[in-house]
């Protein structure tokens, strides 16, 4: 009997260490998921501090591209550029035309590259309504139009097309704005673009770029 009693006692020694083991790797267990835990929620509000941070640069620094100077742009007042709908061909005053009197349907100007020419009559009403026209001609290096291309078509309310007679070989313009570059590369470029796409100078800012003249169909 008495050693039936000891073999007991053993046993249940045994469990009870079993147990006190078992609730110890529960402990380590609870320990190091809370750590693992505080340390992904950490990490997650240290990355969501520096993407807004990021986004804070950036906001700052394109508020900061719109208020400065473009190096050589050239302006044009505004007031001085006629806003009269016509049906005829109207001789502008500088090439390609940042503004004045011009047909009643707009370019698409959604992103939109044109291989051709556009009528400028056409194109100034999407200046009109805040876009940016990007132009080119044969003396533009053939990467740099590439580039801007690529550039037009991932941004709304901007448009490219080839003008032959320009004096430059790319120009940005909008509505009584317009620059002269030479590459792709130019900063004036992201400059411009920051600054006005449907910026301070559009007469008709919100108005659509889609839903006009396409290239495709006549005037």
């Amino acid at each position: 009997m008495a050693a039936n009693r000891s073999s007991s006692a053993d046993r249940r020694a045994r469990i009870e260490q079993m147990r006190k083991a078992e609730r110890a790797r529960e402990r380590r267990t609870r320990v190091i998921t809370l750590s693992l835990s505080g340390a992904v929620v950490a990490g997650l509000v240290g990355f969501g501090a520096y993407v807004l941070n990021e986004e804070s640069k950036e906001k700052q620094q394109q508020e900061a591209a719109a208020k400065a100077p473009i190096k050589d742009e050239k302006t044009w007042d505004a007031k001085t550029l006629g806003r009269e709908h016509v049906t005829q061909t109207v001789a502008y005053p500088m090439k390609p035309p940042v503004g004045g009197d011009h047909h009643q349907v707009w370019m698409d100007c959604d992103g939109t590259v044109y291989k051709e020419p556009v009528p400028e009559v056409n194109a100034v009403h999407s200046l009109e309504h805040g876009a940016v026209w990007v132009t080119y001609n044969d003396k533009a290096p053939k990467d740099a139009v590439e580039a801007l291309e690529k550039k037009v078509s991932r941004t709304p309310y901007t448009m490219m097309s080839p003008v032959k007679d320009q004096a430059g070989a790319i120009m940005l313009s909008a509505w009584g704005k317009q620059v002269t570059v030479d590459d792709a590369d130019d900063p004036r470029v992201n400059q411009f673009f920051t600054k006005y796409v449907q910026g301070p100078q559009t007469p008709e800012p919100g108005a659509a770029c889609t839903g006009g003249l396409n290239g495709m169909t006549k005037k």
